[in-house]
């Protein structure tokens, strides 16, 4: 099968399109003909030499932890449409996954969207909950435009919170669509954030924004920083926890097929331009998120 895969640390330059021996599934599992696969900040820290806990990773190694595509082995029909999640594999033309870590995909929901669905909505829904939200409350959002921050948002709303929305001027219609209050970064952003009453912060930024969180919030267990882990535990602010699972995932799966949440694909690129996918995802925080399509 080809891979998106590298065999050293480094850069985006070190991904390679390789041909790997298919994977096949065993009892419990299911083996997915991927259609796509999401890019994310996660994915560069392993190619960059970040090791996930608890997982022993030889070589050559292949990023990728979000995926969807077509059962055609295992514990469920062939056929079967499918999102799902995973540590590292998913940038392969087949990847083999516990058949509890996929659900199946909306009829509605298109390959490139389901493809990049599962971490963002999956991460904003967990970082929610762990931060106690309550209807009537304000939550601010770092990063609202990204992957996460779009799902946070609307997420946030259903649950009957005030969103306020840090991002660039150029996002700010995005994030008023989204039911955002859109407010610029750079200097005198506390002093734009204040009269807003924040109670609650959610942190995909990092650095300075997480500096003014602590200001604008004294309670920091009503701060979750996905981005500042370094200084997450001298801050005594909170970092995400795991919990993503299948009932979490057909959850938010449900709520685009009814028009709830929308997710937004910023680019998708063919699986042979992974290189360039990696460099657009470091660049910063653009809108929506980076995808790898497979034939």
């Amino acid at each position: 099968m080809k891979a998106v895969a590298f065999t050293e640390f480094g850069g985006p330059e070190v991904l390679r399109v390789l041909d790997l021996p298919e994977p096949h599934a065993g009892p419990g599992e299911v083996r997915v003909r991927v259609k796509a696969a999401g890019v994310q900040p996660f994915d560069a820290a392993v190619r960059a030499g970040w090791e996930p806990p608890q997982l022993v990773l030889g070589w050559p190694r292949v990023p990728g932890n979000e995926f969807a595509g077509v059962v055609d082995e295992g514990e469920l029909a062939p056929g079967t449409e499918v999102l799902g999640f995973t540590a590292v594999q998913a940038s392969a033309e087949y990847i083999v996954v516990p058949v509890g870590d996929v659900t199946p995909k909306p009829p509605e929901m298109p390959w490139d969207v389901a493809g990049g669905f599962t971490a963002g909505t999956q991460t904003a829904s967990i970082a929610l909950e762990v931060l106690r939200l309550a209807a009537g409350e304000t939550l601010l959002v770092h990063g609202a435009a990204g992957s996460v921050g779009t799902a946070a948002v609307q997420l946030a709303r259903l649950a009957g919170a005030t969103v306020v929305g840090t991002a660039s001027e150029a996002n700010h219609d995005y994030l008023r669509e989204l039911g955002a209050i859109p407010v610029g970064y750079g200097p005198g952003l506390r002093e734009r954030l204040a009269p807003l009453g924040v109670d609650v912060v959610l942190d995909g930024a990092g650095g300075d924004a997480l500096d003014v969180s602590l200001e604008l919030v004294k309670d920091r267990s009503r701060i979750l920083t996905l981005v500042d882990h370094d200084r997450a535990a001298d801050l005594g602010v909170l970092v995400s926890k795991s919990g993503r699972s299948a009932s979490r995932l057909a959850e938010l799966a449900a709520l685009y097929a009814k028009g709830d949440l929308r997710f937004h694909v910023r680019r998708a690129y063919p699986y042979t331009e992974a290189v360039a996918a990696h460099r657009e995802i470091e660049t910063g925080h653009g809108r929506g998120k980076i995808v790898l399509m497979f034939p």
